[in-house]
């Protein structure tokens, strides 16, 4: 009896870096040697996707055998031959490697619209696209639909854009179209630059095609015929797979001159920018994509009337446009449903932090914390408790464990003092220390400050400075006061919104953990050992051997004993390293 086999390979970035790149030619190989390929009764092809979304069991490897699929996890090349062989060629799954409940619990909860392609088609050729009905929808819009009618669908949709401001995007467009021009643009941000955050770099790398399919709509509706990816250059996967799929494009006739033999022109490029933080604002990436500075300037007028070069542009996010072919295919309805009454559809996040499942998630807008933390994310590490998650990047804000059943979507976060940002989630748990995470990423904002403004420029420094004071037991009385006036200060008076959410981080954690700073600031205390500073590290002496091995590492000779008696440690020597703390075997040092 004949078999059809596809085995699918994550090789997004993650998977790339898992090994995914050698465990995809180690099947091709160990296929090869079976002599599978070459045999008329077998039907087998093994093929590249993007990020499955489950990245901390990366490299993930999704074996379908007539069309009856098997999840494999954290593959290696060497595992590869032994899969072949029980599994492609006696029809047993190798049940140690395959994927356990974890697994389908990540992915239950969870409504895929934007992700549903990847890590599911090869972003590397067109026709894996087409056969998911890739460009059905952007056939349509340019064929059947006049540009009142896509706005309308778009408007009726409730979408909002998902780079973090949640401008409606249908007004967005509708606003573009009204303004007549010689010269139009629409230009996809994919300037993703916060820590942890890797939604629309995934979406770039997985699904290039959904980002052009989604523009193509966008420059219909609006009467443009010039777009732009604005990515970072060293996202050099997601460079390269753009660059393919639009040539791929071109050569089908869906860029150019008279796509799907309409009348209708549109070109787009990729600019791979040298990238800075700052150049996700607006006007900040217009002026780099014009080839000046990128920094912001004052926004006098909307980009849709005056963007790129003067001229009328509309400037979406990658997952914005992403979203647009599900919405022209299956309407406005079917996607407004999926949200909140003012919000529709879903959100991608990347989840990341001291949560056992790490990955690339879709969840409808709306869904709770509670749900995305511990029904798919499976909690915290450890069995320890979870103390909150910061949301939107640098200059989001951390919702404390005790909010968790608060509804993720723009006004509600707003509310608690975060904000939707591009998506990215960081999960805390009680060994993280507030003021040191507080600390970091005031620290991200002031580095990416492009310095053009006072409040921004000096004002995020003098933040973190205090900041260092506070985790270095060098704070008084007086500094959260006047960290707080601070961080008013530059929200009121910053030019562009880097400058506005910069204080985000400092105000949401004083709102909800300022005994935490406290703490650091009166009794020299961090209760997550967390600041070096102030740390004591001691010997329990009913528990040290006396073997001598924290006083062979310790670079400041700070530990004095005798072999097989009771160490101890000199605090006034002590660099509080933890090298003792590493080195002991026998849990003889205690960090407070």
């Amino acid at each position: 009896m004949s078999k059809e086999v596809l085995i699918t390979v994550c090789t997004g970035t993650g998977g790339i870096a898992s090994g995914g790149e050698d465990v995809l030619a180690a099947f091709r190989e160990a296929l090869s040697s079976a002599g599978i390929t070459a045999s008329c009764r077998e039907r087998c092809r093994v093929q590249r996707v993007g990020c499955k979304g489950f990245c901390s069991q990366d490299v993930l490897v999704d074996v379908a055998v007539n069309g009856a699929i098997t999840t494999y996890r954290k593959v290696r090349p060497d595992m590869v031959a032994r899969i072949v062989s029980e599994h492609i060629v006696a029809g047993m799954p190798v049940a140690e490697w395959v994927v356990d409940g974890s697994y389908h619990a990540f992915h239950e909860k969870q409504k895929k619209v934007v992700l549903s392609h990847c890590g599911v088609i090869d972003p590397e050729e067109i026709q894996s696209y087409r056969a998911v009905g890739g460009y059905g929808a952007a056939e349509r819009a340019v064929l059947s639909m006049t540009p009142e009618e896509i706005i309308a669908v778009i408007k009726r949709s409730r979408l909002r854009g998902r780079g973090g401001g949640g401008f409606p995007t249908g007004l967005k467009w509708e606003l573009c179209a009204r303004h007549t021009a010689d010269t139009k643009y629409v230009v996809c941000n994919g300037n993703e630059s916060d820590p942890g955050a890797f939604m629309d770099t995934s979406l770039m790398e997985g699904d290039p095609h959904s980002v052009i399919e989604g523009m193509i709509i966008c420059a219909k509706a609006v009467g443009s015929h010039r777009g732009y990816i604005y990515t970072k250059a060293e996202y050099a996967l997601a460079v390269k797979r753009l660059n393919r799929a639009i040539e791929h494009c071109y050569a089908a006739g869906f860029l150019g001159k008279g796509i799907f033999g309409s009348d209708f022109d549109f070109d787009v490029e990729v600019f791979p920018a040298p990238g800075a933080f700052v150049c996700g604002e607006a006007t900040a990436l217009l002026r780099s994509l014009e080839g000046k500075r990128g920094m912001p300037s004052a926004k006098i007028w909307r980009t849709a009337e005056k963007g790129l070069w003067n001229k009328p542009t509309v400037l979406n996010n990658v997952e914005t446009f992403a979203n647009i072919p599900k919405i022209i295919e299956k309407g406005s309805q079917w996607f407004s449903r999926l949200g909140t009454e003012r919000s529709g559809g879903t959100k991608v996040f990347s989840l990341s932090g001291k949560v056992r499942n790490t990955g690339l998630i879709e969840v409808p807008i709306g869904t709770t914390l509670r749900e995305i933390i511990f029904d798919i994310g499976g909690g915290i590490e450890g069995g320890k408790a979870c103390k909150g998650v910061h949301i939107g990047g640098p200059t989001g804000g951390c919702i404390p464990a005790a909010r968790f059943d608060m509804e993720v979507d723009y006004e509600s976060l707003a509310q608690a003092g975060s904000m939707m940002g591009s998506g990215g989630m960081v999960v805390l748990d009680e060994t993280s220390c507030i003021v040191d995470t507080t600390r970091f990423f005031v620290g991200v904002i002031q580095g990416e400050s492009c310095g053009k403004c006072a409040p921004c420029r000096i004002g995020t420094k003098r933040m973190l400075e205090i900041l260092e004071r506070i985790a270095g037991g060098r704070a008084k009385e007086g500094d959260l006061e006047l960290l707080e006036e601070l961080a008013h200060s530059i929200r009121e008076t910053s030019l562009c919104g880097l400058g506005m959410t910069a204080p985000n981080p400092v105000l949401s954690t004083l709102r909800y953990f300022r005994d935490e700073y406290e703490e650091h600031i009166r009794r020299k205390r961090c209760r997550a050992a967390v600041c070096k500073a102030l740390l004591t590290y001691s010997v329990v002496e009913s528990a040290c051997t006396g073997c001598g091995a924290c006083k062979r590492v310790c670079p400041a000779d700070a530990i004095r004993g005798t072999r097989k008696k009771p160490h101890r440690i000199d605090a006034n020597l002590c660099v509080r390293c933890g090298t003792c703390l590493d080195a002991c075997k026998f849990n003889a040092i205690m960090k407070v």
